[in-house]
């Protein structure tokens, strides 16, 4: 989809509308935890204008566009959902993709009624691999329900979160496994068109995903009933919102919009949406060969199938993993990542940057949705930073309520202001010697106002970051504030 011409309130939200990314350094946190092992690089990071993350190389930190090599792929589950072709080397022609037994999702879609695809996810126990957990099939459910003239499916390929880089691996080696998620789900919904909105900063996703709607588009998979096109964003982190992604899909300023209503009764254009991210739309085309109980077999507790998770470079061995839900934290970083090249470890930080920290004590702790909540923490996208002991709280707060600031929308007072402010009081912390900073109490009243009024996910997240920090590290924390 062409760019709209922008106004110039859109240009100004934009960080990288007119930056070619040629000769960066990621800023991401992934890369802050690895800053000692290339200082002139993170050094690089900190100096550009404008900041740039993630690159989504966390498995090779501190990163920049100049160097990457291939991570480390593997699954440890009983099954492999998601990560077959891609362990195998990727597979970016459709022939080969069919020869391998792709195409048998969308033949089954064709035959079976939308209802029935329905109560199949709803059987799978499917859940929203993109953060919040929300179960698929109500989402599918709701949109399918609204008779309208146009209904849209929109693909959240905008993997902001420091520290994941799944989506991207999915998208540049296995692109027809998300376009025959995304033909079963438009066929669920009564879907007319649908978008893959990539980043800026995954331009090899970005062409490859373009190349294979053309292909398949050819194929006769995509066109009359049901067509895709691929957006490439333009610098924002809030974009992985939904409602702001519709707004920049719309060409307007993509702020978080009031709700309600929902996105799946007034979306895209007006029109019911259903909003993904990458990897729950490739779960798709499993469930649909494989049936919905094969799937809901997998996993534990109200957390089923699989997950893919990204160990960033402080692992042993960094790469990305395919799990069952019920894994222990403790497993993850002892079994799958070998522990870590250089300790001892701080915390575990899983699911993103507004996601809480797990201190080593609570590393027994099972993969899981409400299991990680309970601790005050999440599985959110699934990127998994372990930070060593040359990393503060104070400064992982520091960098956090930096990156939070910087990627505010500006909509909301809480988060347009309060985030600023923590991110300056917690960078004063973070420099030795450490003054107790001036107001501990307007800490918790914004922290609380970020908690009770942020109009969408990212206030809110901040504040669930700083309250498992003030309940996981409460000597550190406290040493922060006056």
């Amino acid at each position: 989809m062409e760019r709209m011409r922008e106004p110039a309130s859109l240009r100004s939200f934009y960080h990288l509308l007119d930056t070619p990314l040629q000769d960066v350094a990621c800023n991401g946190l992934a890369c802050f935890a690895a800053r000692q092992d290339a200082p002139e690089r993170w050094a690089k990071a900190c100096r550009q204008t404008p900041t740039v993350y993630c690159l989504g190389k966390c498995y090779a930190s501190p990163s920049d566009s100049g160097h990457d090599v291939l991570p480390h792929v593997s699954c440890h589950a009983r099954k492999s959902v998601l990560l077959q072709n891609v362990a195998d080397g990727g597979v970016t022609d459709l022939l080969e993709y069919i020869k391998r037994g792709g195409g048998d999702a969308r033949q089954c879609a064709l035959r079976t009624s939308p209802d029935d695809l329905v109560k199949m996810i709803c059987a799978s126990q499917l859940r929203g691999r993109g953060g919040a957990g929300f179960p698929a099939w109500r989402k599918w459910q709701t949109v399918a329900m609204h008779a309208a003239p146009r209904k849209y499916l929109v693909i959240n390929a905008d993997e902001g979160d420091p520290g994941a880089f799944s989506d991207r691996f999915l998208m540049e080696r296995d692109p027809f496994l998300l376009i025959e998620g995304a033909i079963v789900t438009a066929q669920a919904i009564g879907a007319n068109a649908g978008f893959v909105y990539v980043r800026k900063e995954y331009p090899d996703a970005a062409r490859v995903m373009s190349e294979a709607i053309v292909a398949a588009r050819a194929a006769g998979w995509l066109g009359e009933r049901f067509d895709l096109e691929c957006v490439v964003g333009a610098g924002s982190y809030l974009c992985g919102e939904e409602t702001a992604l519709l707004n920049a899909l719309e060409g307007r300023r993509p702020e978080a919009r009031l709700r309600p209503p929902q996105v799946a009764e007034r979306g895209l254009f007006g029109y019911p949406t259903l909003v993904h991210n990458v990897e729950t739309l490739c779960c798709v085309p499993w469930i649909a060969k494989h049936g919905a109980e094969a799937f809901a077999e997998l996993g534990f507790s109200a957390s089923r199938g699989t997950k893919l998770l990204s160990l960033n470079s402080l692992f042993n061995r960094p790469g990305l993993y395919e799990v069952e839900f019920g894994i222990g934290l403790d497993a993850l970083v002892g079994k799958l990542g070998l522990g870590l090249r250089r300790g001892p470890l701080k915390g575990l930080m899983v699911g993103g940057p507004l996601a809480g920290i797990v201190p080593p004590a609570l590393l027994h702790t099972r993969l899981g949705y409400e299991e990680m909540a309970a601790i005050g923490c999440a599985v959110g996208h699934g990127g998994v930073i372990a930070f060593a002991n040359d990393s503060s709280i104070a400064a992982i707060a520091a960098e956090v309520f930096r990156f939070g600031a910087r990627e505010s929308c500006g909509k909301c007072t809480p988060c347009r202001l309060g985030i600023p402010a923590l991110a300056y009081d917690f960078a004063t912390a973070a420099v030795p010697p450490s003054p107790k900073q001036a107001n501990g109490i307007a800490h918790d009243a914004v922290i609380d106002a970020l908690a009770t009024t942020s109009l969408c996910g990212h206030g809110r997240g901040i504040a669930e970051f700083a309250r498992a920090l003030q309940r996981h590290f409460p000597e550190e924390w406290s040493a922060c504030r006056g």
